[in-house]
């Protein structure tokens, strides 16, 4: 999630970007490591691809986000998979590690073409005259792109030409991302559709083949979408069509004005506004009040385009902003009066030309605030957001939607959105959250996504509740969480989510009757991973709703199923959930939880321990009749070393064949239950722990003095001092010595830190354990200091208040590291 007004955006917890004189390396530095990285993209190197074996005959598909009964979008194509249909490339994956391009795919596997005549030949289940393919190539050396032909064909007769483009994918580094080749690619995927011109029968043979490896020197398919598409939707008795007042259907003009003139005649007539058949060119927001604005369906009239001199400036269909409310940017005078109302949009596509993520930028599908509207079967790809709603509004409900390929969310309610509905819409390769609310400042309430289908956002969750009062999620399937995030997310998080506010998670709040596949994953701002389905209480406790969390199925997690994190959240209930596969623990536990579990069962576990906590009496579970596989050793739990996942697990769930590259496979005892990892004889107490600062510049937050890595830092505001750095160690604890290290490269000076050590035993009274002075940090001695602690000491909250600093104006440290005796 991201903030598309001016100003600070809040975002996923990214890892440390380069930074300024002081920090890891210099600018040679990171130009050799960007040339270096480009090499591996172009030249095809371990960047991106990962392990694969050459297959003539189709290989066994994981379990289909679109497979699940009765939950998930109805949609209205039939997914086939590359890896599951004939081809003489090569299967990559599976594989889950960020960076590489089965992570990304749907269900962790593709085929890639890296031969001329390669192809991929996928066979008809029901009749087909039209399809969408998801694919990858390679980006330019320069992060514009590249282009390249592809040949659709059946039976030996071609049917179409397509282009693969490498245009609208290939994001680089950490937040906020740049199209600059570097470090960390991702967002490798974009899709194509084309009408085939012919209706195929069920059995047909359709075949994707790279015709040359001249333009490009591989392509990676991962499925294709195959739909019989209707006829187009005539235009309706009595109403205005965009091209009476001068649209161009062939787009070659921009018909930005006409739109709008159209759809101010309709309001000001009471007439429906009709998009004909075409391809139609805006350049800015058409902005629409009490008006309906319809196609000839998804398929047929379609929107796109982007000013050529205003970058900001894109096709897109606005409600007017609310003065005061979520959008903080200028409002030109068209555009105020908001929220806009009695809006219908339906029968169209909007697909844009946005090619980076700039979050301050207004080229989303649909935005501003819509009240009393409804958009209905609309096709939005290649904007930043699908659609982001800055309210306050009320009643406005997204159905029967497709929103692919975007550079951020997918859907945003920021700001007061209420009463308002996602429902029975797919959306696929979103650049941040899936389906999202944000209750910054003013609360949303009263919310629901029902029924929708959410896979591989590459950055972020699924699906996420931030704040907000009374909000549900039910009955949707969400699969393939990449980086950051977890299938079904509940926080206290981000700006303005806050108790003073009203705006925390309050009420009752329901997930119900969900299915998460292949969810969670690796927090790069975090030495830990992230569930499934989780809670975080990062900006306050979340200790005011009810959460009932009913007839879930989370299926092959990549890491725990159902996890707690970032302060103490309580009032969460589970009630009939089917834990079915997971990559380390069911439950695991970071930090105060108070919950209850009936009827929670839990199978096919990747590790031996189910349940990690160091929490001791801060864990409070209650648990009713029916549980089983993950309670049988409470009291006690695994504090341990973070297990790697393994996938390996015996589940039904269509696993990976064999464990990813990071994976190794486990030893005895049986595959099933790999033995937990020895703890170091010497472990440092506040590795992992959570962590709270006064303050911290840019990305370089607090929890990475406890990441285990010597080469990531805290660093506080600039020119700010005192400052202070507190580590929580779950419990009281005897301590004997502190280590607090910086960066060991050399291109940290030497620096001299002046600081004090404090400690409590509840986190509330601060007594002084060692008195203020000076430190010296030299790299030539390994950049670190060992304090040692008085005798006797015992606490469960450590702070260091740092004064001065001789080599930078903030308080810096890369690892706090407490011992015992």
């Amino acid at each position: 999630m991201f903030s598309s007004a001016i100003g600070a955006a809040p975002q996923e917890p990214p890892p440390p970007p380069p930074h300024r004189p002081f920090g890891r390396a210099g600018s040679a530095g990171r130009a050799a490591a960007a040339v270096a990285a480009l090499a591996c993209v172009v030249a095809l190197g371990a960047v991106g691809i990962g392990g694969g074996a050459r297959a003539s005959a189709a290989v066994p598909a994981p379990l289909s986000p679109l497979a699940v009964a009765g939950r998930g979008a109805t949609v209205p194509f039939t997914e086939l998979e590359a890896e599951a249909a004939a081809t003489n490339g090569t299967v990559i994956g599976p594989d889950r590690t960020y960076t590489t391009l089965p992570s990304e795919a749907s269900g962790r596997s593709a085929v890639k073409l890296s031969g001329a005549g390669q192809y991929v030949e996928f066979t008809l289940t029901k009749p087909a005259n039209a399809v969408d393919i998801r694919y990858s190539i390679p980006d330019s050396a320069a992060g514009t792109g590249i282009s390249a032909p592809v040949e659709l064909s059946s039976g030996g007769t071609r049917l179409k030409d397509l282009t693969f483009t490498s245009k609208y994918g290939w994001f680089y580094g950490s937040y906020p991302f740049q199209n600059q080749p570097g470090d960390k690619p991702h967002h490798f995927y974009d899709e194509t559709r084309t009408l085939l011109g012919t209706t195929l029968p069920a059995g047909a043979k359709v075949r994707v083949t790279l015709p040359s490896t001249g333009a490009t020197p591989w392509a990676v398919v991962d499925l294709a979408d195959f739909e019989l598409v209707p006829d187009p939707v005539p235009r309706p008795a009595g109403s205005l069509t965009v091209t009476d007042f001068g649209a161009d259907a062939s787009g070659a003009g921009d018909s930005t004005a006409a739109f709008q003139q159209a759809v101010d005649a309709g309001k000001a007539q009471g007439k429906e506004v009709y998009i004909p058949s075409g391809t139609f060119r805006l350049s800015d927001h058409v902005v629409v009040d009490q008006v309906t604005l319809r196609g000839a369906g998804p398929w047929y009239s379609v929107l796109t385009g982007r000013s050529s001199t205003d970058r900001t400036r894109a096709a897109g269909i606005y409600g007017k902003y609310v003065s005061g409310g979520g959008y903080k940017g200028g409002i030109r005078p068209y555009e105020a009066g908001g929220p806009s109302r009695d809006v219908t949009l339906r029968d169209f596509a909007l697909i844009g030309e946005i090619t980076e993520r700039v979050d301050e930028d207004q080229v989303n599908g649909i935005g501003g605030a819509l009240s009393h509207s409804t958009v209905d079967n609309i096709w939005l790809q290649h904007t930043k957001v699908g659609a982001w709603m800055d309210g306050p509004m009320d009643d406005f409900h997204i159905k029967n939607s497709r929103i692919l390929d975007q550079t951020a969310d997918g859907v945003n309610f920021h700001w007061g959105v209420t009463h308002s509905s996602v429902e029975n819409t797919f959306l696929r390769n979103t650049g941040d959250d899936g389906l999202a609310l944000w209750s910054d400042t003013v609360p949303d309430a009263g919310d629901t996504f029902r029924n929708n289908t959410v896979v591989a956002p590459v950055l972020a969750n699924n699906i996420a509740l931030y704040g907000g009062t009374g909000n549900a999620a039910t009955d949707n399937v969400v699969a393939d969480t990449v980086t950051n995030g977890g299938g079904l997310h509940v926080g206290n998080r981000f700006d303005g989510v806050n108790p003073g506010s009203g705006t925390d998670v309050r009420g009752t709040v329901t997930l119900a009757r969900n299915t998460t596949l292949r969810a969670g994953n690796a927090d790069l701002g975090w030495p830990f991973p992230i569930g499934a389905v989780w809670f975080d209480s990062r900006n306050s406790p979340l200790d005011k709703a009810t959460v009932n969390v009913t007839d879930t199925d989370i299926l092959d997690s990549s890491y725990a199923a159902i996890h707690f994190v970032s302060g103490t959240t309580k009032g969460v209930n589970f009630n009939n959930v089917n834990i079915d596969g997971t990559g380390t623990f069911a439950l695991q536990f970071n930090d105060p939880a108070q919950l209850s579990m009936t009827g929670v069962t839990a199978k096919h576990l990747g590790f031996a321990e189910p349940v990690y906590s160091c929490l001791g009496g801060n864990l409070a579970l209650s648990q009713g009749a029916g549980n089983s596989g993950w309670n049988g050793k409470l009291p006690a739990t695994y504090c341990g070393e973070w297990p790697k996942p393994n996938y390996d697990h015996g589940g039904s769930t269509t696993p990976p064949s064999s464990s990813p590259p990071s994976s190794p496979p486990p030893s005895s005892p049986p595959p099933s239950s790999p033995p937990p990892s020895s703890p170091p004889a010497d472990p440092d107490l506040a590795k992992g722990r959570p962590v709270t600062e006064t303050s911290h510049t840019q990305v370089y937050d607090a929890a990475k003095a406890v990441d285990g890595d010597a080469t990531s830092y805290w660093e506080s505001a600039n020119n700010a001092f005192p400052q202070s750095i507190t580590v929580d160690l779950g419990s009281v604890r005897a301590v004997g010595r502190l280590v607090l290290k910086l960066p060991p490269a050399t291109a940290w000076g030497a620096r001299t830190q002046t600081l004090s050590v404090l400690g409590s035993a509840d986190g509330g009274a601060y007594g002084q354990l060692v008195a203020s002075r000076g430190y010296n940090f030299d790299p030539a001695t390994g950049n670190q200091v060992a304090i040692a602690l008085p005798a006797g000491t015992s606490t469960r909250y450590l702070r260091l208040t740092v004064t001065a600093n001789t080599g930078w104006p903030a308080a810096q440290f890369s690892e706090f590291e407490a011992y015992a005796p």
